[in-house]
């Protein structure tokens, strides 16, 4: 059990991990969850633990400034690059790294101009998606490409690897990878059919969003 933060929080905060599992969104211990809970700390989902099975005990409490861990749990290897985005976006909480299905099919083709604006909640909740190239997982490399990135997005593809999102809460995190993989599961199996929003209606729709 994590020491020093509220049970309910730690709780919500396990059940959000297996509801990323449950909706697909993630396999076995693939994908990683972080939350700030106060100025300098966050929770982070341990090394190797699969989120669908999460307990109080796969948590770990770390510290912001510079991810070091602080009640001796080993965090997961993706540590940094949870740190780097919240030090980066003071103004969100929660960062989800996942691996849905359609969503990694993109991630791993030849990088092309993708719209990925097919479905209004990909603007209005999301906005641009972003790139990262293939880096090694867990590597300071990866952490801080994904974090530059995610300075100007709500949402990165990482080549060959899955995705990175960022949200206020819990809820919302979950929320924004679900909408992505339906609009990735849309253009893969729409291919060419598919047509997009217009631009209007996706600058429109991104005015009226919010993180």
């Amino acid at each position: 059990m994590v020491t020093g933060i509220s049970q309910d929080v730690v709780e919500r905060f396990v059940g959000a991990c297996r509801e990323a599992q449950r909706r697909g969104l993630l396999r076995c211990s693939s994908g990683n969850l972080s939350q700030r809970v106060d100025g300098g700390r966050m929770l982070v989902t341990a090394t190797r633990s699969w989120l669908g099975r999460l307990t109080a005990d796969d948590v770990a409490l770390c510290r912001i400034e510079d991810g070091a861990c602080l009640d001796g749990r080993r965090p997961t290897v993706e540590v940094n690059l949870h740190a780097g985005i919240l030090r980066a976006r003071p103004e969100i909480d929660v960062v989800l790294h996942f691996q849905s299905p359609h969503a990694t099919t993109l991630a791993c083709c030849e990088s092309r101009d993708v719209n990925f604006f097919v479905i209004p909640e990909i603007p209005f909740y999301i906005g641009p998606i972003g790139r990262v190239p293939y880096l090694t997982p867990g590597s300071q490399e990866l952490a801080d490409a994904v974090v530059m990135v995610m300075r100007s997005h709500n949402l990165a593809l990482m080549a060959n690897h899955g995705q990175v999102t960022l949200a206020r809460d819990l809820d919302h995190a979950i929320q924004n990878a679900m909408f992505f993989e339906l609009a990735c599961q849309v253009i893969v199996q729409g291919g060419e059919k598919v047509t997009p929003l217009s631009d209007e209606a996706a600058r429109n729709l991104m005015a009226l969003g919010a993180v």
